[in-house]
């Protein structure tokens, strides 16, 4: 954990996040010269989230970082944990910004050929959960060959326990990985390494993704991928907007806002219902061990309601706001979610965990070797690949990011795939940990 950053005050960061994005999209419209090379190598988005972790490595901004006292010493609460302070950055991006652009980004979408994508899609999706549940466990048997003290540990300090947590967060996402740390009970003390990991790895994958998507024409064509049932989709919603676009006025714009932040207002209301009212006098839902303590996370339903309002929406004539700009609205706002979780990625911490990190690297390369292998073999698109892959590591707060990037139209394939990873998020880690303890070294 980092000791506070040179600009602390959220309004200061958000600023400079805005200037770093600015700067990526002047410089990336400039088609001659250094800025064109530069950016047929490093695509836009990937400097959306580089920049911010550059800056966050030199901390320059943090996402979040220790109090100290007037001695410069770490202050600790009752339980002896560091106190830390926190952007509130992140949490508006995912909690405002996100619903906002979801329910922005599926106002046109078109639901019937949304489900002509196939098969592919869901099988993808299957693959990179079974890379989690696989992954763990042989990583642990690859590192206890030169390492075993990496991935031993007896009781609640058992490694295999903590690595339970980063299992139900790379196949549903928090609420998973909670649920784990519920239910195998891992050292509190040492958990902050398994966060580490988790957030270093997921992040350099999301970089890697990022990267492909500028090559997903010679990806494909390495797959023999038939891409026709997305091509249909992207022109049919391309197709659409063409025939309503016009010039946006004033009216319209904020005719948008308001459908965007009104349908977030809902969600939100929503979400606080379901999981506060309607959920809450089951004990089941309340206890972190069970399965259906997925359905009681906040964050899944507000993200649940926004898809649903924005497809319920598309088959109303407000559908037609697509012409003025909706969807371009929906990816400026997922382009500053972009950047603040770029801001949670510290360079300098990739060798601050060696071993653990070892562990994590090998899990996820297989994880991705096994959706390379069955894309190859289905000649899956890479689009169906990478938000598969994303639907499970990051969730709803990053599949639609890595969809929205081959096509605005698409964000909503990667919400619905990351709905399936809440439901067998749970299940999937608790496999994969029972996997895990047997691998172990004893």
């Amino acid at each position: 954990m980092k000791t506070a950053p040179f600009f602390t005050d959220d309004t200061i960061v958000f600023g400079l996040l805005m200037l770093l994005l600015a700067f990526v999209f002047y410089t990336s419209s400039i088609k001659e010269g250094f800025w064109k090379k530069f950016y047929i190598i490093f695509p836009s988005l990937l400097m959306c989230y580089l920049l911010p972790s550059i800056f966050s490595s030199l901390n320059i901004i943090s996402a979040e970082w220790l109090i100290l006292d007037e001695n410069g010493k770490e202050i600790l609460n009752e339980l002896g944990k560091a106190l830390t302070e926190k952007s509130k950055i992140p949490t508006i991006t995912t909690r405002i910004l996100l619903p906002a652009a979801l329910v922005l980004l599926t106002l046109s979408i078109d639901l019937k050929a949304m489900f002509k994508l196939g098969p592919k899609a869901l099988a993808m999706f299957f693959t990179g959960t079974i890379g989690v549940i696989i992954g763990g466990p042989i990583a642990i048997l690859i590192v206890s060959i030169f390492s075993p003290a990496t991935v031993g540990g007896a009781d609640f300090d058992a490694v295999w326990r903590g690595l339970s947590t980063l299992a139900g967060s790379w196949i549903g996402g928090s609420a998973n990985q909670t649920a784990m740390l519920e239910v195998f009970k891992y050292n509190p003390n040492r958990y902050g390494a398994m966060v580490l990991v988790d957030i270093v790895v997921a992040n350099i994958w999301m970089a890697i993704l990022l990267f492909g998507i500028g090559r997903k024409e010679k990806i494909d064509k390495w797959f023999k991928a038939d891409n026709s049932s997305i091509d249909e989709l992207k022109i049919k919603v391309s197709n659409y907007t063409a025939s309503v676009s016009r010039n946006p006025n004033l009216t319209d714009l904020m005719i948008i806002l308001g459908i965007a932040f009104s349908a977030v207002g809902i969600s939100h209301l929503g979400s606080n219902l379901v999981s506060e009212t309607l959920l809450a006098n089951f004990p089941e839902v309340k206890d972190p061990k069970t399965f259906v303590s997925t359905f009681g996370d906040k964050f899944f339903w507000l993200v649940t309601f926004a898809t649903l309002i924005g497809i319920l929406l598309s088959y109303t004539k407000l559908k037609q706001y697509e012409g003025a700009g909706a969807s371009k609205i929906g990816s400026v706002f997922i382009y500053i979610l972009v950047a603040s979780i770029g801001m949670k990625m510290d360079l300098g911490s990739v060798l601050s965990n060696p071993g653990l990190l070892i562990v994590g690297l090998i899990w996820m390369a297989i994880h991705v070797l096994l959706l390379v292998v069955v894309a190859k073999l289905i000649k899956a698109p890479f689009f169906f690949l990478a938000v598969g892959s994303k639907a499970n590591i990051g969730g709803a707060a990053s599949a639609p990011i890595v969809a929205s990037a081959f096509h605005p139209s698409l964000a909503s394939v990667g919400v619905l795939l990351a709905v399936f990873g809440y439901v067998v998020g749970t299940y999937g880690a608790l496999l994969s940990a029972f996997l895990m303890e047997i691998a172990a070294p004893k």
